[in-house]
């Protein structure tokens, strides 16, 4: 059985601010492990081939659809696993699910294999990995057959943040080899429900949480968004260009992609199956998942999943908490104290701190949203930036200059570049910088520098074996970083005058 991971990378995490930024979400950080939840995502089905040898199971390489500007941090984050990837499918702009499914069959599709897609989110906990593989089986032998499979969560509360599927009756006509646990019928997707409803759902045991995690032939899943939103395959289409097969990055026409609707897998394609009673429908079945999953949406649940001291603590990094219970407390560069307080969220970073009750832990996305509003860079970066080179942070800053510190990795060069409005002094902290200046090529090494006057061409490169150390002084009228003109670039950025 040919089985393609889809994973779904296109979410922000706002309201797992300041930790998640836009420009570096929660996926991509490790929130429950040394390992960031995209990387726990890929490797969760690892063992399933092993686990499962009377299947026959071929595993290809993932399939990444995720935003535009977040595709070297995919590649870096595959990259640090040593791990292969089939693509990076980049979005120019976010269209939801459906059209990100659609993308990754076309591509999937490709070669003229026709696997199935185990398609997941890039952003969830799961601690019961054996668990999700062995319903992952049942769910690839189902779907082998020509079903439609979603994975419900077996619910521990009345939640009412999550839509609910109701279970029909156990699906009778099985696989030649036995599934792990029973598949039922998908009855309906129901949408969230208020606290009542949610009691009520629970104490029937006949409503599971929708996990968004899905499994269904490429082939069907592109019938199946064709009969219902035609408009939106044609769009996905239009957007896609010819694929060889041997790209790492699929660039998507912008203009086309724009055009597309913007919808979820559940409401253009699962929700108008699951009311349809044509005969020609595929089985819409469902596998229950019992294994300790979490889609980590707001700090309230990281507090949840994470491990807890004997008075319901969660404490990292340089944190102290005193007669205080039930806190979640992250310290990345200070030390934290808390005394005396209950249900409370304190997050420390660099250049931000949060402070909120668990109870309010959904509304913390007001606070990107307020800073997206005032203009400022908050909701976007971090104070350390990462670039396909390596980072840069911000040390200090006042009228006409500031201060960053650049991390190279050995063998990467920024872009040849020039700035209109200001020069920039380079001081080598550690490691060798190559350094081209207009005609000029000279290496530097530990606490040597040089100048970069206004509207000089240059480049910064580290030739060594060992990260790059720079303090950078800019001075000058303006120091925005749109103020770049690029002229070459090894990472392809030549036309992104807004990322250095």
């Amino acid at each position: 059985m040919l089985l393609q991971p889809v994973i779904l990378s296109g979410g922000s995490g706002s309201r797992l601010w300041p930790l998640s930024r836009e420009a570096y979400p929660k996926q991509f950080l490790p929130l429950t492990s040394e390992h960031s939840m995209l990387q726990e995502t890929v490797r969760r089905v690892d063992e399933l081939a092993a686990e499962h040898p009377q299947l026959g199971i071929e595993s290809r390489a993932p399939i990444v659809v995720c935003n535009q500007a977040h595709r070297f941090l995919v590649a870096e984050q595959f990259r640090l696993m040593n791990r292969a990837l089939a693509a990076i499918v980049l979005e120019p702009v976010g269209r939801n699910t459906a059209p990100a499914l659609t993308l990754a069959a076309l591509v999937a599709t490709a070669e003229g294999a026709d696997p199935v897609l185990l398609v997941m989110p890039a952003d969830h906990v799961i601690t019961n990995n054996p668990g999700f593989r062995a319903a992952v089986a049942d769910g690839l032998q189902l779907a082998a057959e020509g079903a439609v499979v979603t994975f419900g969560i077996v619910p521990s509360k009345p939640e009412t943040g999550y839509g609910y599927l109701r279970q029909g009756e156990v699906v009778q006509s099985l696989p030649a080899a036995p599934l792990n646990g029973p598949a039922f019928r998908l009855e309906a997707f129901v949408e969230k429900p208020d606290t009542e409803q949610a009691q009520t759902y629970l104490a029937s045991g006949e409503y599971l949480w929708n996990s968004g995690i899905f499994m269904l032939k490429a082939s069907l899943w592109l019938e199946l968004i064709e009969r219902f939103r035609a408009d939106m395959a044609a769009a996905v289409r239009a957007a896609l260009p010819e694929y060889s097969g041997t790209e790492e990055f699929i660039h998507l026409s912008a203009k086309a992609f724009e055009a597309c609707p913007s919808d979820s897998i559940d409401y253009a394609v699962m929700e108008p199956l699951s009311a349809s009673r044509e005969p020609e429908d595929p089985k819409l079945l469902l596998v229950p998942l019992d294994v300790g999953w979490s889609d980590v949406g707001a700090w309230s649940a990281l507090w949840e999943v994470r491990d807890q001291d004997e008075l319901g603590n969660v404490c990292e990094g340089d944190a102290f908490a005193h007669d205080s219970h039930n806190n979640l407390l992250i310290a990345q560069h200070r030390m934290l104290a808390a005394v005396g307080v209950e249900d409370l969220i304190v997050v420390e970073t660099a250049d931000a701190v949060l402070v909120a009750h668990k109870d309010h832990a959904q509304d913390v996305k007001a606070v990107p949203q307020f800073l997206s509003t005032a203009k400022r860079n908050e909701h976007r970066d971090h104070q350390r930036v990462h670039r396909p080179w390596g980072s840069y942070s911000g040390i200090d800053r006042g009228p006409r200059y500031q201060v960053k510190r650049l991390s190279v990795k050995p063998g990467h060069a920024l872009s040849l570049q020039m700035h209109h409005h200001r020069a920039e002094h380079w001081i080598v902290v550690s490691g060798t910088a190559r350094v081209t200046c207009e005609d000029q090529v000279q290496l530097l090494t530990e606490n040597q520098s040089t100048y970069i006057p206004v509207g000089a061409r240059h480049r910064l490169e580290n030739p060594g074996t060992i990260p790059l150390e720079i303090i950078e002084v800019q001075s000058g009228s303006y120091l925005g970083e749109d103020d770049i003109v690029r002229f070459e670039d090894v990472y392809q950025r030549v036309e992104e005058t807004d990322k250095p």
